[in-house]
């Protein structure tokens, strides 16, 4: 499944990613933007610079001292914003961080909307895009995309499943999916299905932030969701009961910390601080925090 943020190698614009918003309805159209804290998160001890990986750094990161990181900050554990509102935290929050720490500088997470996001590691907005991006082939062609973890999609329903809801049968049914994701892709391929067949279309739900989904399903606005699977695990847990699994996880696929296309060297060179994490253990700390263990991978490449 994951969440594939998801054309033309000069400018893309948002439609061609196939990020823009669309389904019968919507949550929320506002956007949001803020600086998150500089510096590493993570439980485990700071990673130690390593001078080999910082001399690949670009010129633009080592004069500013800090890698500046689009994300959307919706999507807990992966990133979400702490309860002061403002600062950036999650499982992929610390495993940049402690790349950064590798290269000798500091992360700045600025927050925006998923679908705006691979655009903004394009223009130079950002120097790389963290924010659980399914590493895809369409994606491939426009930016370099680095693995780090390992995630498929997984359902949700409200406790006891009232509504009968089958996944692989959802013709009708009010389904909640975030914007610009492989979820969202998939159910509009499932809608049309639908209606080819003589069924009802599926009442897609649709926001750019996570959180509003996982929200519209506790509240009854929505009879389902469909999201990365370490997302609708960690709202089974944080919802008290109030939903449960439907299926298991399909279609696992990495994720990849996205880098501009001219910049392969410094894509290398964060897969290399991956694995040299990987070997300390740094890496498998930041996913045990999260509970996020079941996702790590071993081996770190560019667009595998």
């Amino acid at each position: 499944m994951p969440r594939a943020r998801a054309r033309s190698l000069a400018v893309l614009t948002v439609a061609a990613l196939g990020l823009a918003a669309c389904g019968s309805s919507s949550l929320s159209t506002s956007t949001t933007t803020t600086t998150g804290a500089a510096g590493g998160t993570s439980s485990a001890a700071t990673p130690t610079k390593d001078d080999k990986l910082a001399a690949k750094l670009p010129d633009k990161i080592k004069q500013a001292g800090k890698i500046v990181v689009g994300v959307d900050a919706s999507y807990a554990p992966n990133e979400f914003l702490a309860d002061d509102g403002k600062t950036v935290q999650g499982m992929d929050v610390d495993i940049l961080d402690a790349v950064a720490a590798k290269f000798g500088v500091k992360t700045e997470w600025q927050v925006a909307q998923f679908p705006t996001l691979l655009l903004g590691v394009q223009s130079g907005k950002y120097d790389v895009g963290m924010s659980s991006f399914t590493i895809n082939a369409e994606r491939k062609k426009a930016v370099n995309m680095v693995s780090y973890y390992s995630a498929g999609s997984l359902w949700a329903t409200t406790k006891g499943n009232p509504k009968k809801i089958d996944p692989k049968d959802v013709c009708g049914k009010a389904i909640g999916v975030q914007n610009g994701t492989v979820q969202k892709d998939e159910m509009d391929a499932a809608t049309k299905k639908c209606t080819d067949g003589g069924k009802p279309a599926i009442n897609l739900v649709v926001d750019d932030k996570q959180d509003k989904i996982t929200a519209a399903l506790t509240s009854g606005k929505v009879d389902a969701m469909v999201a990365d699977s370490p997302i609708t695990l960690y709202a089974l847990k944080q919802t008290n009961g109030q939903l449960e699994q439907l299926g298991e996880i399909y279609d696992s696929a990495p994720y990849g910390v996205v880098v501009p296309l001219a910049q392969k060297e410094f894509a290398q060179a964060i897969a290399d601080a991956l694995t040299d994490l990987h070997k300390s253990g740094a890496y498998q700390a930041a996913l045990t925090k999260w509970g996020g263990e079941k996702g790590a991978i071993s081996t770190f490449a560019v667009n595998p």
